[in-house]
């Protein structure tokens, strides 16, 4: 194996065991504080706590870096041999005009203003919501700010600033997720996952393509024993990735990603339908409560409705179209 590979699979156990340490409860810190030096644990933590809980460009640009790899092994090699098997021009094309539009949507989700309160719109945003009296208590201050917390925002620790209706703060865009760029977040999520899908369907199709062609499935090969075996799956996995090994390992990583991001697409789509954030998702199982029943004095549980939920078309439309203070008087 690459010495760079062993080095950054060393590093990443590294990170990982120092996260645990940051979490684990006694025992679990304790034997993982006798197998890490103490002087790697400190530096270790620290570079976590600069990666993860202050603002930083890294990942932004390691996003970058991550699409330019993709798209330059896909236009140098996917599409240069799909073009020679005579796909159509249309589709090979579509991955780039996805990315036109993701980038579109990266670049005004990390610029745009998520919905940053100050004492100039705190007066206005504090109208726009009620308070539930289970998530959101009226009269709580923000130490930071020194302002009253409004109804749905949260004082983000990497920008150190209040946010209105605060989702929560993406490292990819190096820029929190609030009222006013959700819009944009929701696009550059689906566009994201949309462009990596259609970049592993088209590589599948061409890898297909050719074992069809080679006619591979009905020969054989002789084994490390020397028997005559059968072309099965594990055989094909295995000679495609001799043959083409950065298509087979892009697809494979591609593949991981659509996965993922579809399951987050998913996650963000039921918040979006049921007028949630992810901060307020949080909360709330952290706490227990639940999303149908209403405060309960009585047995002194606090149990939470979601009380900002209007019905499906109503909560997409907030998403696309924040209220402000002026709609909110007129339907009073």
């Amino acid at each position: 194996m690459d010495l760079a590979v062993l080095l950054a699979l060393y590093l990443g156990l590294l990170l990982a065991a120092a996260a645990l340490l940051g979490g684990c409860p006694g025992s679990a810190a304790r034997v993982l504080s006798l197998v890490i030096p103490t002087r790697l644990q400190r530096v270790t933590q620290k570079v976590l706590h600069r990666l993860f809980h202050t603002r930083s460009r890294l990942f932004a640009v390691l996003h970058v870096a991550l699409q330019a790899a993709v798209y330059a092994e896909y236009t140098w090699e996917v599409f240069v041999y799909c073009w020679e098997l005579e796909f159509h021009l249309l589709l090979l094309l579509l991955p780039y005009l996805l990315l036109a539009g993701n980038i579109g949507c990266f670049v005004l989700c990390s610029r745009a203003d998520p919905g940053i309160i100050t004492k100039s719109n705190h007066a206005s945003l504090v109208k726009i919501y009620a308070y539930d009296g289970a998530l959101f208590q009226k009269g709580i201050l923000c130490p930071t700010c020194n302002m009253e917390k409004p109804a749905r925002s949260k004082h983000c620790s990497f920008c150190n600033i209040c946010v209105h209706r605060f989702d929560h703060h993406c490292v990819w865009v190096n820029n929190c997720i609030g009222a006013f760029n959700a819009r944009y977040f929701f696009f550059y999520l689906s566009t994201l996952t949309v462009t990596a899908a259609t970049i592993a369907s088209i590589t599948v199709a061409f890898l297909i393509q050719v074992v069809l062609l080679s006619d591979m499935m009905h020969g054989s090969y002789i084994d490390d024993q020397g028997q005559e075996q059968a072309v099965d799956i594990l055989f094909l996995i295995q000679h495609l990735f001799l043959t083409f090994p950065r298509i087979v390992f892009m697809l494979g990583f591609v593949i991981l990603l659509t996965l993922l991001l579809g399951a987050y697409c998913c996650f963000n789509l039921y918040l979006a339908l049921t007028n949630q954030t992810s901060n307020e998702w949080h909360k709330s199982r952290r706490s227990g409560c639940s999303h149908h029943l209403t405060l309960q004095p009585y047995d002194r549980q606090v149990v939470h409705k979601n009380i900002y939920s209007k019905g499906v078309w109503m909560n997409l439309k907030e998403i696309f179209k924040p209220p402000t203070v002026l709609e909110k008087e007129k339907k009073t």
